[in-house]
């Protein structure tokens, strides 16, 4: 059984990015997640896509990975556990978040979405730097095993050196694990995504 003392945080490279995008739809499986991100092969190769992109031109996504030191894969690489997207920039930094949708997502609900999720950011962070908590993805068989709260605290740590807040929305099941880390929810009553700030 894995355990935190075999996990192990480290910077995600290009040569990852098939395996965490597998992660992705492995961890995230809701039925609203799916309407976003169709699980059909070109979608896979779009996130593939977006992730490489990040990696190579925007320095101020942080992508990490957790590996379990004491596991290997198909190819013989350190297993993946969980893997974060911390974006170290404002949004008008940002510019676009992700590449043009592809044609299997739904535009519109694409939009919609993640235009919510941008307005509940500037409601609860308004212009105040901060660093956002873009991704956390922990595959099913290492829940519970620490691998989330490694990525998270890397972020916290991070947003403490440089005196700056920290954001994330997160899933209602997922916000206790944020809370540990002195994060609290600002959302509005009735909203199924915790707007989660860390002053």
């Amino acid at each position: 059984m894995p355990t935190s003392s075999t996990l192990k945080v480290e910077p995600l490279t290009i040569e990852d990015t098939s395996d965490i995008t597998n992660l992705f739809f492995a961890a995230f499986t809701g039925p609203q997640i799916r309407r976003v991100f169709p699980d059909t092969p070109s979608v896979r190769k779009w996130l593939e896509d977006a992730i490489t992109n990040d990696i190579i031109n925007k320095p101020f996504q942080r992508y990490l990975k957790v590996v379990d030191t004491e596991s290997k894969d198909d190819q013989g690489r350190l297993r993946i556990a969980a893997y974060a997207k911390w974006d170290l920039s404002m949004p008008d930094e940002r510019g676009q978040r992700f590449p043009p949708w592809h044609e299997d997502m739904p535009r519109q609900l694409c939009e919609e979405f993640f235009d919510r999720e941008d307005k509940n950011r500037k409601r609860v962070m308004g212009d105040r730097k901060h660093f956002y908590l873009d991704t956390l993805a922990t595959h099913p068989d290492y829940r519970c095993r620490g691998a989330g709260s490694m990525l998270v605290k890397w972020g916290c740590d991070l947003a403490d050196a440089e005196k700056v807040e920290a954001y994330v929305d997160a899933s209602k099941e997922g916000a206790p694990l944020y809370a540990k880390f002195g994060f609290v929810d600002y959302s509005n009553p009735g909203e199924d995504i915790a707007s989660m700030a860390r002053r």
